[in-house]
This record gives C-alpha cells, sequence and structure tokens, in this order.
C-alpha cells in the first residue's frame, strides 16, 4: 500500500461506517439492556451469554435495516434537496462515496449473521419456539421496513412498524431471552416508548415529505398530509403522558412512571413547535429531529433508571 493510497483508503471506510448509522446502535443497546433489567426484577438470573449473543443479534438486525435502507430509499435520498442531521438518508450513497451495491451486500450479510445468531440462541433458550418467532418476528419487520417485497415505509407503515420494533420488539427480546418467556411488565414499559419512537419517526419525515412523494414513497406523513400528521404527533405525545396512571394501575411501578414525567418538558417544547407549524419550518427541522430523539432516548433511560433502582436491593 502506498503513502498515497492510506488516506483513500481511511477515507473509505470512514464512509461505510457512516453509511451504518452507528450512533442509532446505542437505541439497540439501551432497549435490549432494558428488557434484561426488567426480567431480573421479575425473578430471572442474569444469562450473561444470552445478553451478549441477543445484544449481537439485535445489532446485526439494526445494521441490515440501517445498509438496506440506504439501499431502497436511494432514489428519495437522491431527489432529497433539503436533508438534515437526521432525516434524507447518511448522503455517503448520494454523494458517491460507497457504490449503492455495497449497502445492499452489507445488509444481506447482518441478516445472515442475525439468522446464524437467532439459531444459536434458540439452542440455548428455554423456550426455543418463542425466541424463535420472536426474533423471526423482527427479523421479518426489520427487513421489511425499507426492502421489498413489502417496503413497509414506502406504504405508510414505517412509522407504526419502527415504534414496535426498535423499543417494543427489542426490549421484549432482552426480557425473554432471560426469563424464558413473555410478560406483562414488560409489555406495559414499552408503550410510552413505542409512542416516542412514533412522534420521533414523524418528526424527521416532515423534512423529507415533497422528496419522497416525489419518487412514489409514500409514508404517514404524505399520505395524510403533513398538517395532519402535525395533528397526530402532538396527539401521540399527549397519549403517551396520559396513559401513564393505568399503566400503574396495570402493573408499571410507579417510580418508573414518576421519572418518565422528566422527560414532559422536552414533550412540552416539541409539542408546542409543532402545533404552532415548526413541522413546515426549515429552521425547526434539526431541532424537531435532535429532541425527538433525545426524547425516546431520554424517556428509555429514565425507564432503565426505573427498574435499575428497583433491581438494585436484589444484586445487593
Amino acid at each position: 500500500m502506498t503513502a498515497q493510497s492510506q488516506p483513500a483508503l481511511t477515507h473509505t471506510i470512514r464512509e461505510f461506517v457512516l453509511l451504518g448509522r452507528p450512533l442509532h446502535l446505542l437505541g439497540g443497546f439501551l432497549f435490549h439492556t432494558l428488557g434484561i433489567t426488567i426480567a431480573i426484577l421479575n425473578g430471572a438470573s442474569l444469562n450473561w451469554s444470552m445478553a451478549i449473543a441477543g445484544q449481537l443479534v439485535v445489532w446485526s438486525f439494526q445494521l441490515m435495516t440501517h445498509y438496506s435502507n440506504e439501499y431502497f430509499d436511494f432514489a428519495a435520498d437522491t431527489a432529497n434537496t433539503t436533508p438534515t442531521d437526521w432525516s434524507g438518508g447518511s448522503r455517503v450513497l448520494v454523494r458517491g462515496a460507497i457504490a449503492p451495491p455495497v449497502a445492499l451486500y452489507t445488509a444481506l450479510l447482518m441478516a445472515l449473521l442475525g439468522v446464524v445468531g437467532t439459531i444459536i440462541l434458540m439452542t440455548q433458550s428455554t423456550a426455543p419456539l418463542q425466541t424463535g418467532l420472536l426474533l423471526v418476528l423482527a427479523l421479518t419487520l426489520a427487513w421489511s421496513y425499507s426492502s421489498p417485497p413489502l417496503l413497509l415505509n414506502q406504504r405508510a407503515l414505517g412509522e407504526v412498524t419502527g415504534a414496535l420494533l426498535v423499543p417494543g420488539i427489542t426490549t421484549l427480546v432482552g426480557f425473554q431471552l432471560q426469563a424464558g418467556s413473555l410478560g406483562l411488565q414488560p409489555l406495559l414499559a414499552i408503550i410510552p416508548l413505542c409512542c416516542f419512537q412514533f412522534t420521533m419517526l414523524l418528526a424527521v419525515n416532515f423534512p423529507d415529505a415533497a422528496s419522497d412523494a416525489s419518487v412514489g414513497k409514500i409514508t404517514l406523513v404524505v399520505l395524510i398530509t403533513e398538517r395532519r400528521a402535525a395533528a397526530l404527533f402532538v396527539s401521540v405525545l399527549l397519549l403517551a403522558y396520559l396513559l401513564l396512571p393505568f399503566l400503574v394501575v396495570l402493573g408499571l411501578p410507579w417510580l418508573v412512571a414518576a421519572l418518565l414525567l422528566l422527560t414532559s418538558p422536552i414533550a412540552g417544547w416539541l409539542g408546542w413547535c409543532v402545533w404552532h407549524g415548526g413541522w413546515n419550518e426549515r429552521q425547526y427541522w434539526n431541532d424537531l429531529g435532535f429532541w425527538s430523539i433525545g426524547l425516546l432516548m431520554s424517556a428509555g433511560l429514565m425507564e432503565l433508571l426505573g427498574f435499575g433502582l428497583l433491581v438494585w436491593p436484589l444484586l445487593v
């Protein structure tokens, strides 16, 4: 390798990593860990091998989704003249830094690794059928988000799919691999998180609406119009907090619900901004994307803190 080729190789590697949106892997770690923590609170003993293998499978499915999304969204991303830090794709393929087929081949490799990991987890699980069904569901939804044949994000189903998959199924996977079954408490815990993931996906689709529509990509924002999507955004934010008393009655620890309320100032600003037309003002797009992601991650961290505080006395 010549001295001149080293910077080019380093640049290519950097672009390849950026193509996979590695920052978003933090969400997969947070929600998988949340599921593990809830399982321990419900009497499970921490199984480190299942925890590590489960995390690797979660990340494989995430990376598969990121790379396949870049490939199958190439036309929409190319048409997008108003990308933000959080929408419009990574721009790696658009600027020609990596050939598009590389993204597809990488997605397929990640899918293969995830399938192998799923098989290994099934052989170690105390409930292999349930483990297999849950992970196959995760794989199917993750692939179908942007990829054929279902192309859910092009048929106004991407927001719902992402909401169920990222904080929802990921948390359930973490719980099930440790507990050997599903339970009520993780289902209660994911409801506010799914609401916040849904609003986050609406937020990052506002800037892309015009370019998405121009290439026939029908997100929910495009289907129902941006104005109605803005009203839906505010409604779902409110719903997440209004449901908390009912979730506590059903079995969500009050400490977890109380900590979730600490995120309400972020939600309040987001709701105010969107309600007053920020969805249609370019200067707000980056902030809406950033704080919508921030709300989701903050809520996940608050839940993890709450369940962690309840678990701590069991560990000492």
